[in-house]
């Protein structure tokens, strides 16, 4: 039988009974999160409880937060299915996503606690001037939530439609919509507040659902991983060629280039990403993000290396032309996996194990749109909204406390009370509008691989985001044109790099299959739009006609290191 007849059988045999279990686990699991907002909506909506959750969540709660904002349908779903696809290749995004995380315990997670109140861009502009920063922030800010946030409804359009019996482009229509409903919901009344507590509850039943996928695959095989790996080369149809380098991402320079400005993003994206971010401004002070982040790597780590096992899992038990007809970029090779696991297609366990599997991925999804929409949300309302509406002021306006207050990137005195209710209302606005933008541009990239999507979000973030932020913590000389150079000089040239390459037009499987114009050979713009990103930046600092403020720099570097002042 072939893999195309495999997988329409698993779909026509079992469709009634995925469908019912499936529906009666997604309205549980909904029902649990529309309760906890509900919960969550009944405090009051100061800024700071809106977008921070009152600072008062502990290492451990915001640790597994952390974990559940970036494990998501990417990681579960995507990666899993690329490495069942193509091997060895699709290691580099398991080991990626993981690595990167040493960037952000190294070098950012205190001091962007320190320096910043709920954004980026209050860490960019603490020591420049205001509103040109936080308007070039936010900007970047909203285009990278919202290209992660396609990814999660592809992901969200791939599973329920294998779950619900098919693949069409009426249900992955309705699913991408009904996600985008409820991530509206969860935002615009639980806040920060209720979206945190999605999260941990998503992490703890993903973390359950991976690990009992993995302890079956490893009983499966007794344990043992030779077996597995020669059992997934047969699976593959490539035989030795599965287990080596160069199955994706061999066979040309592009290819090769690709792997690398791939890995580039990866490593250097998680510290830009405004979602992650933002959560290092849940916890009460400097030391307890960092131990968040440390109970984030232990709870990532443990994840990626178990994705490992799926993904050579399905090669081995699904067999990779099953998982391809099923979904072409191999995005249900998970619930595919956990169906062979309970016993296979029309089995009782099968069912059960397939749906509860569809889940959990299901819940991964929702709880991880839920922080990238508030993270969006939150740079429109405080970056974008805000500066443009308060009137550029000189900073001897209000005496010496106004000028402390500027220059510690807070708000002027006698802006707080109503400027803060208006940012929380355009906040909750925002998060509609960002929400059908997401929805809209979804639609057209069903056919792509999770991970892959993701990959192009993290190199915006380290091509826009991550240049001005090192130089803003660690560059004495860095200028306010610097900082713009950086944020634009990275995010123009890999968004037009990504229009411009064969993910768009020139290939069957682009978004514009029927067209050609792309030029850029890579799949990936990492390797070029990054240091684009890191020479603009210093380029506009050379070339300023202003000099730094040395006292805003040391101010600076004293409120990062001791989080003397910090909000």
């Amino acid at each position: 039988m072939s893999g195309g007849q495999a997988a329409g059988r698993y779909l026509a045999d079992s469709a009634g009974e995925h469908q019912g279990l499936a529906i009666v686990l997604f309205t549980l699991f909904v029902s649990v999160t529309l309760a906890i907002t509900a919960w969550a909506g009944r405090r009051r909506s100061s800024s700071v409880e809106f977008f921070a959750g009152g600072r008062l969540f502990s290492p451990l709660e915001n640790g597994f937060a952390l974990a559940g904002d970036y494990m998501s349908a990417a990681s579960f779903l995507g990666i899993s299915g690329l490495i069942a696809l193509f091997g060895y290749d699709g290691l580099l995004y398991s080991v990626g996503f993981f690595v990167a995380w040493l960037v952000v315990l190294m070098l950012v997670a205190e001091l962007v606690r320190n320096c910043g109140r709920y954004t980026l861009a209050d860490v960019l502009s603490a020591r420049m001037q205001q509103r040109p920063v936080r308007i070039a922030a936010g900007t970047a800010s909203v285009v990278v939530s919202v290209l992660y946030l396609v990814a999660q409804m592809v992901g969200a359009g791939s599973l329920v439609g294998l779950l619900l019996g098919g693949e069409s482009t009426v249900s992955r229509t309705w699913t991408v919509i009904g996600v985008g409903a409820l991530m509206v919901f969860y935002v615009s009344f639980g806040g920060m507040r209720a979206t945190t507590w999605i999260q941990i509850v998503k992490t703890v039943l993903l973390m359950g659902g991976t690990i009992t996928l993995t302890v079956m695959v490893l009983v499966r095989f007794h344990g043992n991983l030779d077996g597995l790996l020669r059992s997934a080369a047969a699976g593959s149809g490539h035989g030795h060629s599965f287990l080596a380098p160069g199955l994706k991402y061999g066979g040309s320079w592009t290819s090769r280039l690709d792997f690398i400005s791939l890995g580039l993003a990866l490593v250097l994206g998680t510290a830009g990403l405004p979602h992650i971010l933002s959560r290092f401004y849940t916890v009460p002070t400097a030391r307890s993000a960092r131990r968040s982040v440390v109970w984030a790597i232990g709870l990532i780590g443990a994840f990626y290396l178990m994705t490992i096992v799926l993904g050579f899992g399905a090669a081995a038990l699904v067999g990779t032309d099953t998982v391809r007809s099923s979904n072409a970029a191999g995005n249900t090779a998970v619930p595919l996996l956990a169906e062979i696991l309970g016993g296979g297609s029309g089995t009782t366990g099968g069912t059960v194990l397939f749906a509860v599997v569809g889940a959990v991925a299901f819940a991964t999804i929702l709880a991880v749109v839920a922080g990238i929409t508030l993270s969006s949300s939150a740079s429109v309302a405080h970056d974008l909204y805000a500066t443009l509406r308060r009137p550029a002021r000189q900073p001897g306006r209000h005496g010496r406390r106004g000028r402390r207050a500027q220059e510690a990137g807070a708000e002027e005195p006698g802006t707080d009370g109503a400027m803060e209710q208006d940012e929380v209302r355009v906040a909750r606005i925002a998060a509609v509008g960002i929400g059908a933008v997401a929805i809209a541009l979804s639609l057209f990239a069903q056919d792509q691989n999770i991970a892959f999507l993701v990959g192009l979000a993290f190199a915006v973030a380290a091509s826009a985001n991550l240049p001005a932020l090192m130089y803003s913590l660690f560059w004495r000389r860095f200028t306010t044109r610097g900082a713009i150079w950086a944020i634009y000089g990275g995010l123009v040239p890999a968004l037009l790099l990504v229009v411009l390459s064969p993910v768009v037009s020139g290939r069957p499987d682009a978004l514009f299959p029927g067209v050609d114009f792309h030029l850029f050979p890579l799949e990936n713009p990492g390797l070029i739009s990054i240091p684009l990103g890191f020479l603009a930046g210093w380029l506009g600092t050379v070339f300023s006609p202003e000099e730094a403020d040395a006292g805003k720099y040391a101010q600076t570097e004293v409120r990062s290191l001791t989080g003397a002042g910090a909000a």
